[in-house]
């Protein structure tokens, strides 16, 4: 009895001396840009997204450390089956899965069904949603869910969410069955993210109101503690989370991959305890937040610190010493300028109009942006389709890539273009006020970015003034076709190529497709590409639609980034993960090597 006391004496006064034994393993980093809410059906941003993938769950998701990525079940016992022509999918909820606590349960243990999937689909087509994923969820054809949108806008009545539609077949409290009026062959790739289609319960949604940005209730392992709008995000571990293991399949010659695996292999998700995410849009604050050991990981290291952080592409000896590790990966994604198509000066098929619009992308150096502004963490794009994608090709050469100004003064010329006053900016070929406006944002890295701009500009005689706006404000102007020009940048939702497709097709205008591109042949081609099994004849029209592209110009494509991410030494496990946003469960932290402030 004496030495058991004495044991327990010693494990107090060990736990007393070292603090960080018992604190909670926190994740602290900060975003870039400002999130929007934590709605899945009401928001299409990445950083909100990521918060969203960590509190709901898909069906599907990816194998965390697979590449080429492989899918797996989430929620799912297993993953969804087709049928023959893939027009139905079924899919079966895993039981005992059951949704973070929530005073709209009544103190009760509410269990995930297929019911809340069913619910939860149906919301993107429910008209005073608004979802800016609608067009993607359209994009389904799923039978019989525009016809319930058309007829709820049409009497002018709530959406009946009671009312059974072929395309979301309820066959038992656990099964669901996908009924698609075209076939899909790549539908699970679809409904993977866990941060557009994760479930969300109906009696939550019905009792938050209008505030379900700000009441987010999913299955998933982290669950929302605080929230200060545009200021700070802090999330906890789910107590309630289902028994999960860390579980992988990294190709064997994956030397990193099968290191994590070895080392985190049949843990229980997730490994921390608490996350906390400052939004911080100025460089330099993030930077040096950083570096004085406020934040356990930087993602995506500002591109004027990236000579100081990453010379020459690898980590600096001063931060190497310090145990960090820098994670340098080619992004899946694209950052481009867009044309509002609908626009009376920028937009049109005119040949005057595609004339300006091939104008302005001829005059853009854009290696020069990525030399002197991203520190060189970028290859040019010559298409709309990203890396890591069915449609990419590294050989293929466009003039969307071309740097030539005198090109493109002269289109200009030629179509009437011309400084007719001698103030030095060329007026419309009417003879009027050529009225150009670029909208912006005050983030830290755009600012040089809008100077070069300029510059291009002002040397072919084109004159246009920023408007500013906070990101969250912009995109919500975008999507509303009121914007006239702006730089976003896409990061893509899964390995195929016809989600980046979609931003050349008029039924996704106003939400992939923010350019507002409308041609029959192109929306015919994206029709054909989302139905076609993989092969030749499908290559072809994506070739196809990729030379539409580049010779209307809706989009100038800017680039593909090289991701810079960096983690001290507490944290462990990070990989930056493709096409999903989820990856908090994965890591760990070691609080007795946080630094000392």
């Amino acid at each position: 009895m004496r030495a058991l006391l004495l044991a327990l004496s010693l494990m107090v006064s060990t736990a007393q001396a070292d603090p960080a034994a018992s604190a909670p393993k926190t994740l602290r980093y900060a975003f870039r840009v400002a999130e929007t809410g934590f709605d899945p059906a009401k928001i299409l941003d990445l950083y909100s997204r990521t918060v969203t993938g960590h509190i709901f769950e898909a069906l599907v998701s990816y194998d965390y450390l697979a590449r080429p990525v492989q899918l797996k079940p989430l929620t799912a016992v297993e993953l969804p089956t087709p049928n023959a022509d893939f027009t139905q999918w079924t899919a079966r909820v895993r039981p005992g899965i059951h949704f973070q606590d929530d005073p709209a349960f009544g103190g009760k243990k509410r269990e995930l069904t297929a019911a809340d999937y069913v619910y939860s689909f149906k919301r993107f087509a429910d008209p005073k949603v608004a979802s800016p994923a609608w067009s993607t969820v359209e994009g389904w054809h799923l039978t019989g869910l525009k016809a319930a949108r058309e007829a709820a806008i049409k009497a002018r009545r709530d959406f009946d969410y009671d009312k059974p539609i072929p395309g979301l077949q309820l066959l038992d409290r656990y099964t669901l069955r996908f009924q698609l009026d075209k076939p899909n062959p790549r539908f699970l790739q679809e409904i993977t993210l866990s941060d557009l289609f994760g479930a969300v319960a109906r009696e939550v949604i019905e009792a938050a109101g209008d505030q379900t940005m700000a009441r987010p209730v999913g299955t998933g392992p982290f669950m929302l503690k605080q929230w200060r709008r545009g200021s700070l995000i802090v999330l906890e571990k789910n107590p309630g989370y289902r028994q999960r293991t860390y579980d992988a399949n990294p190709l064997p010659d994956d030397a990193e991959g099968q290191a994590l695996l070895t080392r985190f292999q049949g843990r229980r998700l997730p490994m921390i305890d608490r996350v906390e995410i400052s939004i911080l849009a100025e460089d330099q604050p993030r930077w040096l937040s950083f570096v004085g050991g406020e934040h356990d990981f930087l993602e995506r290291v500002p591109e004027p610190f990236v000579g100081i952080a990453a010379p020459n592409s690898q980590l600096a000896p001063n931060l190497a010493k310090q145990g960090m590790k820098l994670h340098r990966t080619l992004g899946s994604d694209v950052f481009l300028m867009f044309f509002n198509m609908e626009d009376p000066v920028v937009g049109g098929l005119a040949p005057h109009q595609i004339a300006l619009r091939r104008a302005i992308a001829l005059a853009m150096d854009v290696e020069r942006e990525i030399r002197l502004v991203r520190g060189g963490q970028a290859i040019p794009a010559q298409s709309n389709f990203p890396p890591h994608t069915l449609g990419y090709d590294p050989t293929f050469k466009s003039e969307n890539g071309d740097f030539d100004p005198p090109r493109a003064k002269a289109l200009l010329d030629l179509y009437g273009y011309i400084d007719r006053n001698g103030d030095g900016c060329r007026d419309a070929p009417d003879g009027g006020p050529l009225k150009l406006e670029m909208s912006t944002t005050p983030e830290g890295i755009q600012r040089p970015i809008d100077d070069l701009f300029n510059k291009d500009m002002r040397r072919i005689g084109l004159c246009i003034p920023f408007k500013t706006a906070k990101w969250p404000e912009q995109l919500k102007t975008a999507r509303a076709g009121k914007l006239q020009m702006w730089m976003v940048g896409y990061s893509s939702a899964q390995p195929d190529a016809y989600s980046a497709a979609t931003r050349l097709s008029s039924t996704h205008a106003g939400g992939n497709n923010i350019a507002r591109f409308s041609l029959p042949e192109a929306d015919r081609l994206v029709e054909d590409i989302a139905t076609m099994p993989d092969g030749p004849d499908r290559l072809a029209k994506l070739d196809r639609l990729r030379r539409i592209g580049v010779a209307y110009m809706p989009y100038k494509l800017k680039g593909h980034r090289f991701l810079l991410d960096i983690e001290r030494a507490q944290l462990r496990g990070f990989r930056r993960p493709m096409f999903v946003q989820n990856w908090w469960e994965y890591v760990d932290i070691d609080e007795s090597k946080r630094p000392v402030r």
